[in-house]
């Protein structure tokens, strides 16, 4: 079995990147969740916070990991255009999506769509991560703020699996190669 480099490259942003992605955002999901006053003791809400901050932090971190490396290393390859006169566009991946008007969907709609909806997660987390910081134990004392935070990181996640499903089935359509 072999990868090409942009094979490795697709496979980095989607499947590495988004499974840190995901474990990121249940462990800081978590600790957003069980984060109440009736559950912990002072002691252990302080330690429940340096824990919410990494899972926060990682997620923020890996979303833009994630997004910059789609948008300036894996998008210019799908975007590339085809030379004159090409019949075999298997290797430039929107040309070879517009060109079937069967397929072509999954360039008008869900990569244009793709392309935007990905931005917000890494904004949406990083949102989470500074209120996080800036609050701490706060949170645990102020039930609407708690909830609003999870409300917003769920969100980022909802986000990041909306650009990661259609690039999932994009890539299945018309592989980088």
């Amino acid at each position: 079995m072999s990868m090409t480099f942009r094979e490795i490259w697709t496979s980095a942003h989607g499947m590495i990147f988004g499974a840190l992605f995901l474990l990121a955002f249940a462990g800081g999901l978590a600790g957003l969740y069980s984060m109440r006053p009736e559950l912990l003791t002072a002691n252990g809400i302080a330690e429940r916070v340096k824990r919410v901050k990494l899972g926060t932090g990682l997620m923020a971190a890996v979303a833009w990991i994630t997004v910059v490396t789609g948008t300036y290393i894996v998008y210019p390859w799908y975007r590339a255009p085809a030379p004159e006169g090409l019949t075999d566009l298997s290797s430039y991946p929107r040309s070879f999506l517009k060109a079937d008007s069967a397929l072509s969907g999954w360039h008008t709609f869900g990569m244009e769509w793709k392309e935007h909806v990905a931005w917000l997660s890494p904004i949406l987390a990083t949102v989470v991560f500074y209120i996080v910081l800036k609050y701490g134990t706060q949170l645990a004392e102020n039930r609407q703020m708690r909830n609003m935070t999870m409300v917003i990181y769920t969100l980022a996640f909802i986000a990041a699996a909306i650009a990661g499903l259609f690039g999932a089935l994009i890539t299945k359509a018309a592989p980088v190669m």
